[in-house]
């Protein structure tokens, strides 16, 4: 290790576990939330699990692009706080909240009102868009209740209180699932609601969620609490910083997000056997992957406080570090998803297609978990917490629509190929930013504090 970090690496895990590991819990409730939804859901047929899971979409390209807006908003939150600006801390908190809560108004007018219209664009297939429609209306409010979750959590994490958040997850899991297991099969004397009790159980939980981020942020006396009106009052100077920042991550999240609407528009005209199969498959790689990605949250805190202070050499070697470590867990973690494929996929209602498809797609994800836990940190973590958002969009996003959707409509729509290798030929763009993002880490020109004369 380089002289560079003044603690000894004994230190250095301790605080890395600190902060990582309640991000990694955190993570991981929110993709098993996923997958007992689909578990529930995949209880009622093929066909209403494909449903769901083209209707989640919508909502995912909504949360990634508050993700994405408040990822910006985070390298100013985690570098104040280093540099002990709390009042700053908490004015971009606010300016942040203002911002995806427009998104959210934007979504929910679109979700409510016209949910067969955002059905259509994910899938053409009738059944499909009919009971998809349905869960998008019920599920609507998360639009305007997820954004200033996210933001509020945003706050707590980038000042190193990652174990509020932690808890909000636990409390927000346990409601959706014993909500899920009432309304979808109907117990305690409810009807059996099917694929609208899921989005009622849903939306529900995301009440449970607004109200707990709410007491920790404002009732809870911590770094970043304080009364309302310290979140306003934005000086000139920080909006115009933090909206430059923060357009280039959310443009990175938004066409990220619609890369991967692409592909379940390929994927979805293949078959609902196929597609199902797709979609029980990227709900159990993200219940491996996002544990390991919180070692990306945890560079950009970490990384981030010490740019703040103003120590750029010992930014750059703790990125470095947690770089390693992230690879290393890759491989662990992907070794693990292929062992345990069959017995995981098992617990789905599949038909034999279904599960010989499913198996060999959590193959591939598998084999390269590695790369994307790689990319994902570099990205998502050591890039932004420099305030370089700018290349990591470029990187990030031109991958993407030059290689992997052009790739995985060629292998479905022209070429007819089976599913799992369509998704084993999108990996190509992977391999590609990791070569593009280890050149830009290692040139070190996203070590910068973009805090100052603030």
């Amino acid at each position: 290790m380089s002289g560079h970090i003044s603690e000894n690496k004994k230190v250095i895990y301790r605080n890395l576990a600190m902060v990582a590991l309640p991000i990694a819990v955190q993570s991981l409730i929110a993709s098993s939330l996923n997958l007992v939804d689909n578990l529930m859901v995949g209880h009622l047929g093929e066909t209403e699990l494909a449903a769901v899971g083209a209707g989640l979409q919508i909502f995912f390209v909504s949360w990634i692009l508050n993700v994405g807006m408040s990822a910006g908003c985070s390298t100013f939150v985690a570098q104040f706080y280093g540099a002990g600006e709390l009042d700053n801390v908490k004015k971009t908190t606010g300016f942040a909240a203002a911002l995806c809560f427009g998104i959210g108004i934007l979504f929910f007018i679109f979700g409510f009102f016209a949910p067969g219209i955002v059905m259509r664009i994910f899938t053409d297939i009738p059944d499909i868009i009919d009971l998809g429609a349905v869960y998008v209306r019920y599920c609507a409010p998360s639009f305007l209740l997820g954004p200033l979750s996210v933001v509020f959590q945003m706050a707590l994490k980038a000042t190193q209180q990652t174990k509020y958040p932690m808890y909000i997850s636990v409390v927000s899991f346990g409601t959706n699932t014993f909500l899920n297991w009432i309304l979808i099969f109907g117990h305690f004397g409810m009807p059996a609601m099917g694929v609208k009790g899921a989005a009622i159980a849903t939306t529900i939980a995301r009440v449970v969620e607004l109200l707990l981020s709410i007491y920790f942020l404002f009732i809870r006396k911590n770094i970043a609490s304080g009364r309302p009106a310290e979140f306003f009052g934005w000086p000139r100077e920080l909006m115009k910083r933090i909206l430059k920042n923060s357009i280039p991550t959310t443009l990175n999240e938004g066409l990220w997000s619609l890369a991967t609407t692409m592909y379940v528009a390929a994927y979805a005209r293949v078959g609902i056997t196929e597609y199902a199969a797709y979609q029980a498959c990227e709900t159990i790689d993200r219940l491996f992957i996002m544990a390991a990605f919180s070692l990306g949250d945890a560079a950009l805190i970490l990384v981030g406080q010490r740019l703040g202070e103003k120590k750029l050499d010992e930014a750059y070697d703790l990125a470095k570090l947690i770089l390693k470590i992230a690879t290393i867990m890759g491989l662990i973690l992907g070794g693990l998803l292929i062992a345990c494929a069959h017995p995981i996929l098992n617990l789905f209602n599949f038909t034999a297609g279904g599960h010989h498809d499913a198996f060999l797609i959590l193959l591939v994800y598998g084999v390269t978990m590695s790369v994307n836990v790689a990319n994902g940190v570099i990205i998502t973590g050591i890039l932004r917490s420099g305030g370089d958002t700018r290349f990591a969009m470029l990187a990030d996003s031109l991958t993407i629509w030059l290689i992997g959707v052009p790739l995985a409509w060629i292998a479905t729509a022209l070429l007819g190929w089976p599913i799992y290798i369509a998704v084993a030929l999108t990996k190509l763009e992977e391999m590609t930013k990791l070569v593009i993002g280890m050149k830009r880490f290692v040139s070190k020109k996203w070590v910068n504090n973009v805090v100052s004369n603030i």
